[in-house]
């Protein structure tokens, strides 16, 4: 836990086809993490779109951002595209060697891993892509949060809630986490238990597979590129 009166900056990297609700469902924990500013940081300081078109705008651009204390990085579909633009990871490692806490959220850990920063870290991701963090040198562990040290992992999407409550209970203690858990009257009860690979029919499993073939099979092909640029063998 970090003292109270420790000024924390916490910033989200934004990018063009972000799931939103990566972005948005720890936006809503992290934002009111006491004695804190939050902030969005973008390549440019232009509005991009959610995966489902949603228009988001950033706050500042990456070169804008100060040293952050936590660093957290979502995922989506537009991820893919950043998979080997040096200039958004070379803000991650420079953001990463100095901040607090590191949190990533769904396929955000196949960014932080061509980072080159997943080397040895225990880490989750969304299921549909967990099966490639060994190209990142992952240790990949199948749970819903994933605590390494300093850094936080949440698995597909909504899990990012969940992360941010964790990730708000090191920052400021557990009574904090769950001051904002009952403010966001977070207590789920889903209509069906089709949440998870394991839990879902399958067929509702085919359909959601057949839905992001064609994302999986890139990223499958960009993680062998990274993992040859990193000297990684899965």
């Amino acid at each position: 836990m970090i003292p109270p009166d420790t000024h924390l900056q916490i910033g989200s990297l934004l990018f063009e086809g972000v799931d939103q609700i990566d972005l948005t469902g720890p936006f809503e924990v992290l934002s009111r993490i006491p004695n804190a500013t939050y902030r969005l940081y973008g390549k440019t300081t232009e509005p991009v779109r959610d995966v489902r078109g949603l228009r988001l705008s950033p706050d500042a651009s990456l070169a804008e951002a100060p040293q952050l204390d936590v660093l957290h990085v979502p995922g989506g579909f537009g991820q893919e595209a950043l998979m080997e633009d040096e200039a958004v990871l070379g803000w991650l490692r420079d953001q990463a060697a100095g901040a607090r806490s590191v949190f990533s959220v769904c396929t955000g850990a196949l960014l932080c891993g061509a980072a080159g920063l997943l080397r040895g870290r225990r880490a989750t991701t969304h299921w549909a892509s967990f099966d490639l963090l060994p190209f990142f040198g992952a240790i990949p562990v199948d749970q819903r949060v994933v605590v390494d040290g300093t850094w936080v992992f949440a698995a597909g999407v909504t899990a990012g809630i969940d992360g941010a409550l964790r990730l708000a209970a090191e920052l400021r203690g557990a009574d904090a986490a769950q001051a904002i858990q009952l403010y966001m009257a977070y207590a789920p009860e889903p209509p069906f238990d089709s949440g998870t690979p394991e839990r879902a029919p399958p067929a509702i499993l085919e359909q959601a597979r057949a839905a992001v073939a064609a994302i999986t099979e890139r990223r499958a092909d960009t993680a062998r590129r990274v993992a040859a640029r990193l000297g990684i063998a899965p």
